[in-house]
């Protein structure tokens, strides 16, 4: 049920966009204590609130008119912030060159984390320094933040 609702979601969230400078990120539908819709946005220089709250006023009318989610949830509309998860080909490409944290679902080499810059993606692996590293070992892709 989750993904078919993230599904169509993306689906109504890229024609909403479509045209501007926003770009879809990722939708996720998930049950906490609540059901939350998040739904994540990005553009050239960075999101800013007015963008969040026209998109997600644009996004709750046409949720409500369509009736598409049944039972009660929480919307979320921002940005993926600044140690954003590289989850779709066009991320790995755009972040191309920068500082990623690879968390793997099992250790190797010894490592459970590589930290390096990435150097490139096919789909079924991902390069980070010299390391070519299998995407069925990857847990997680995301950006580095030093602190």
């Amino acid at each position: 049920m989750a993904s078919r609702i993230e599904n169509e979601v993306e689906s109504i969230v890229e024609e909403l966009i479509a045209g501007s400078p926003l770009e879809l990120v990722a939708v996720d539908y998930v049950r906490e204590r609540d059901w939350y819709l998040r739904v994540f946005i990005d553009k050239e220089g960075g999101i800013e609130i007015d963008d969040c709250q026209e998109l997600s006023g644009r996004l709750e009318e046409i949720l409500d008119a369509r009736d598409l989610i049944r039972t009660s949830y929480i919307l979320e509309v921002s940005s993926p912030g600044l140690d954003r998860e590289l989850k779709k080909p066009k991320d790995f490409q755009r972040e191309q060159g920068k500082l990623v944290d690879v968390s793997l679902f099992a250790p190797l080499d010894g490592e459970k984390v590589i930290t390096g810059q990435l150097k490139s993606y096919d789909g079924e692996n991902v390069t980070v320094d010299e390391r070519v590293i299998p995407m069925d070992k990857v847990a997680k892709v995301n950006l580095h933040i030093d602190f």
